[in-house]
């Protein structure tokens, strides 16, 4: 009781899910009000994907690097690979009841969440600059299996060149990887001292919010965009869109329980053994931020693969506007659990 008085009464807990719900509520009233047009949704998410997210992954590695911050930033990057094969085989207990497409289109939408737009956005929000970082790390992973083995699985095709250049000239990933190479290596470039006596900052060259610091003030003011700018344009979508025929379909209730509760679950389990054993061991603000990003809804990506293959193009919209609804739930239920979990000393 004592957890759940601690939890229920941090005010950044409660800042965190207000902000998200208020914000969301706020797009959908703007857009079902007509006071916003239907192609601002769109405008929104433009501006998120190719300004805002990568401003904020590359200002989360303008810090200093500590042995433990290093050690944490490594085995997110690493453990994401090892966590997105699991996802994978995970993703076969759908065999149980389904085949063929639906059961490519079920596999394929749970292993692939809205890790970028809704899932960092509410990560940089409840876990700050330490939260945004190691989310990043760990989704460089989701990128790459996203563009190979994601549309290997709903096209039925052989990786194409196409998707390379899709990994690798993503803004996110760009500015992703040279912020993380910046952070890594900040030892070992030219060194600078900034001021002298008792206030002398020295360091990186490289270390713009030391070296160009009104420079990465318009970073910082660009990467603060990226929550309300995703919970503005996820409420504006809500709103175009009816729940009554999603509802209908019992397969959308199966895939979002799974991909909602069964599979953050389940890797949550896996992070707690694997640091129980001192491997890939990730602290609480890495395991949370993790759990998040795979309590999210399919992403945009996932779902225009199984529409533009046409496996089960009506079931993967309707999943996705069944679970983006859900997943807001999901999420604090989340937050919840491994704030108590901490506060226990569990995590």
């Amino acid at each position: 009781m004592d957890i759940i008085k601690q939890v229920i009464s941090d005010n950044n807990f409660l800042g965190a899910i207000f902000s998200t719900i208020a914000i969301i509520l706020l797009g959908y009233y703007l857009r079902k009000t007509g006071k916003v047009t239907e192609q601002g949704p769109k405008a929104l998410t433009a501006v998120l994907m190719n300004v805002a997210l990568p401003a904020l992954a590359f200002n989360a590695f303008m810090t200093n690097i500590g042995p433990e911050t290093f050690t944490i930033g490594l085995n997110s990057f690493i453990f994401g690979f090892v966590a997105y094969v699991l996802l994978i085989v995970f993703s076969y207990i759908y065999v149980v009841k389904y085949k063929g497409d639906k059961l490519d289109a079920m596999r394929g939408l749970t292993i692939f969440g809205s890790t970028t737009f809704f899932g960092i956005p509410i990560i940089s929000a409840f876990l700050g600059t330490e939260g945004t970082l190691y989310a990043n790390l760990f989704n460089i992973a989701y990128r790459v299996f996203l563009y190979s083995y994601g549309f290997i699985l709903f096209s039925g095709l052989k990786l194409e060149k196409k998707n390379l250049s899709q990994i690798i000239l993503n803004p996110i990933i760009l500015s992703t990887f040279l912020g993380f190479m910046i952070w890594m290596f900040q030892g070992s470039l030219p060194q600078v001292t900034i001021g002298s006596g008792d206030t002398a900052w020295t360091g990186a060259i490289l270390r713009l919010d030391k070296t160009l610091p009104w420079f990465m003030s318009a970073v910082s003011y660009l990467g603060s965009l990226s929550s309300p700018l995703a919970w503005l344009a996820i409420g504006m979508t809500l709103a175009q869109i009816s729940l009554a025929d999603a509802t209908k379909d019992i397969d959308v209730w199966v895939y979002s329980f799974v991909k909602l509760l069964v599979m953050p679950a389940l890797m949550l389990v896996v992070m707690m053994v694997f640091k129980s054993m001192g491997f890939l061991a990730l602290d609480y603000v890495a395991i949370t931020g993790i759990v998040i990003m795979l309590a999210t809804p399919p992403a945009t990506v996932a779902v225009g693969y199984a529409i533009n293959f046409d496996k089960e193009a009506l079931f993967s919209s309707n999943a996705s506007l069944i679970s983006t609804v859900l997943s807001i739930v999901a999420i604090i239920f989340w937050l919840f659990v491994l704030t108590a979990l901490h506060s226990a000393g569990i995590v």
